[in-house]
């Protein structure tokens, strides 16, 4: 009987996605370091709007976050000097992020690295893949979000369908 095939585990969807996002993340920590930026606080960088900031309520949902994660890093932003809160002109209840001179530069740079990461992926990935790939990505988050909200209960499972077939006894 075997279990535990490494070479499989490579096969499925979420691990794949997993190693593969941590990877790009380490490889964007990597890189920003030299910086000051993290992978996390570059995101949160390009998801603010450079002119007239973005509510600290849209960002957070942009980027699959917590709102607790967001706040602490947004706290840390400011002490850096790279965002400040602002209030909405239509609604003073609503805060602004927006950024500083240098939260331009550092977003600029964050930007920057996402393109030239991108760029590196179409010298080795044909366009014709990378469409499939997004398809791919797009029906598996369809799948995702299906199952939360229409989650499985136990008489959905299938278990000769659903254990790899080198688990079985032979």
């Amino acid at each position: 009987m075997k279990i535990n095939n490494p070479d499989k585990k490579k096969r499925s969807v979420d691990f794949s996605l997993k190693a593969t996002w941590l990877a790009i993340s380490k490889l964007y920590n990597m890189l920003g370091s030299a910086y000051g930026l993290t992978h996390s606080n570059g995101f949160v960088l390009l998801n603010i709007d450079r002119e007239h900031g973005t509510p600290a309520t849209k960002i957070a949902p942009s980027l699959g976050m917590e709102a607790r994660s967001l706040t602490r890093m947004l706290k840390t932003m400011e002490e850096n000097g790279w965002v400040e809160k602002g209030s909405d002109p239509n609604d003073k209840r609503k805060a602004i992020i927006q950024l500083t001179n240098m939260g331009k530069e550092k977003r600029e740079l964050s930007r920057i690295t996402v393109k030239y990461f991108h760029h590196k992926i179409a010298e080795q990935v044909p366009q014709e893949d990378m469409e499939v790939f997004y398809d791919v990505i797009e029906r598996i988050n369809y799948v995702v979000d299906d199952l939360m909200h229409n989650p499985p209960t136990p008489e959905d499972y299938d278990r000769e369908v659903m254990l790899p077939v080198d688990t079985h006894e032979k």
